[in-house]
């Protein structure tokens, strides 16, 4: 089989030949039909999780994927051949990711069944950044009329988040360009804050001097100054981070609810995701549809620039 593996950590990623993979006792076989590509999965290549985890080099890429089951092995039953399944096919240890023709799953993983309607394609896109967004909102205790900012709202999880947030019946801000300011609010945001024009806890805090109800930051890294989100929350607030940077015992202190939060798939998060993107209640904007062939050029391409949206491996 074709797949895009890494030989080591930091390595330039390769277009191989591997042999197919057999599943064992709980595993089944996908025969991938798309990959969504994620920032987290060449920093996974370049060590991220070094010290977490064991890595098998040759390393197959990726995490978010779709496809079609094609064998399945000794004690499992939710899944069978021909079953239309989608998640994160990402197990280290043994070398396994979604940049391949085929690969391996566990009955008890990050997978689900994609429902009449959802294209491959879309579902491959969905399971980092929208359980991502899907989870942020949850933790961050949305109500009707409350104010929800989203630092960082023009990526993948931030337009997501967008969603949920609006569903939710928040007034929503999102951080963004001009360029990309009428999308955002067609997504639901009710106010586009543009970050290039001054910073954006000035602009915030000029609107609504009283505070705001939740933040959700997608921007500061682990280690980085996130005092300007913290100071834009009322007493009570929630202040979420994906990238850990919130001190959640020092936050307590002001009253506010610091929450530092990874994406944490499951069966019932992922099943739910797909039915609202297949009724057209999650909308999720695709830039590129690529080949595994592309997938070393467009990583190196991906790594000096922000995305609006995301690319899809097609493997038909």
């Amino acid at each position: 089989m074709k797949a895009v593996v890494v030989p080591g950590f930091a390595a330039r990623p390769e277009l191989v030949d591997l042999p197919t993979p057999e599943p064992g006792p709980g595993e089944f076989l996908v025969r991938m039909q798309a990959a969504g590509m994620n920032p987290f999965d060449w920093k996974v290549a370049d060590g991220a999780l070094r010290d977490v985890t064991p890595h098998t080099f040759p390393l197959v890429m990726g995490s978010d994927g779709a496809g079609v089951v094609e064998k399945t092995g000794p004690g499992v039953t939710r899944f069978q051949p021909g079953d239309r399944v989608y998640g994160q096919f990402m197990r280290l240890p043994q070398g396994f990711g979604s940049y391949a023709e085929f690969t391996l799953a566990e009955q008890d993983g990050k997978v689900a069944r994609i429902p009449e309607g959802l294209s491959f394609a879309l579902a491959a896109a969905l399971p980092t950044a929208s359980v991502t967004a899907y989870q942020a909102v949850a933790a961050a205790r949305l109500f009707q009329t409350g104010v929800f900012l989203i630092n960082g709202a023009s990526g993948g999880v931030g337009q997501s988040a967008i969603q949920f947030a609006a569903r939710a019946g928040a007034r929503v801000l999102a951080t963004g360009t001009p360029d990309i300011a009428g999308y955002l609010r067609d997504l639901g945001a009710h106010t586009v804050v543009d970050f290039t024009r001054a910073p954006t806890h000035e602009q915030v805090a000029a609107a609504y001097p009283g505070g705001i109800d939740a933040v959700l930051d997608l921007i500061t890294p682990a280690g980085g100054d996130i005092g300007p989100m913290v100071g834009l929350l009322r007493p009570g607030g929630t202040l979420i981070s994906t990238n850990y940077a919130t001190d959640p015992d020092a936050l307590a202190a002001s009253l506010i609810l610091g929450v530092n939060i990874s994406n944490d798939p499951t069966t019932e998060t992922l099943t739910a995701l797909a039915e609202f993107a297949a009724k057209g209640d999650l909308r999720v904007r695709i830039d590129a549809e690529i080949s595994l062939a592309d997938v070393p050029a467009t990583v190196a391409k991906a790594r000096t620039g922000h995305a609006t949206g995301k690319t899809v491996i097609v493997l038909r």
